[in-house]
C-alpha cells in the first residue's frame, strides 16, 4: 500500500503564498513523476505541474513564473511553492504519484482558497 499526505492548503488573499506538500509512504520504492493537479468546482481536474526524476518540469500555462514545483527523493516528498495566487487558483490541489513502475496514486486533495 502506498499512502499520500498532502498539507498546505489553506485561505489567503489574492496576492498571497502557499506552499503544499506531497509525502509518500509505504511501499513504493522509486517515484517517476510527481505532478499537482487541481479541480475547481465544476471544472475537469486538470495539470498544475509536474517532474520527473530526471528533473524534467511542465507548468501549465496559467501558472508559469508563479508556481514553483520541486521534490526531495531523500524523504519521497514533493512541494508546490504557489507566489502571487490569483481567485481563480481556487480549487482542490491533488498530489499525483507515478511509480518507477508505473503505478499511478493520488492523494486525498488539498483545499486553496485564495479571496479577491
Amino acid at each position: 500500500q502506498v499512502q499520500l499526505v498532502e498539507s498546505g492548503g489553506g485561505l489567503v488573499q489574492a496576492g498571497g503564498s502557499l506552499r503544499l506538500s506531497c509525502a509518500a509512504s509505504g511501499s513504493i520504492f522509486s517515484i517517476n513523476v510527481m505532478g499537482w493537479y487541481r479541480q475547481a468546482s465544476g471544472t475537469q481536474r486538470e495539470l498544475v505541474a509536474r517532474i520527473t526524476s530526471g528533473g524534467s518540469i511542465n507548468y501549465a500555462d496559467s501558472v508559469k513564473d508563479r508556481f514553483t514545483i520541486s521534490r526531495d527523493n531523500a524523504k519521497n516528498t514533493g512541494y508546490l511553492q504557489m507566489n502571487s495566487l490569483k481567485p481563480e487558483d481556487t480549487a482542490v490541489y491533488y498530489c499525483l504519484v507515478i511509480s518507477g513502475r508505473g503505478y499511478r496514486y493520488w492523494g486525498q486533495g488539498t483545499q486553496v482558497t485564495v479571496s479577491s
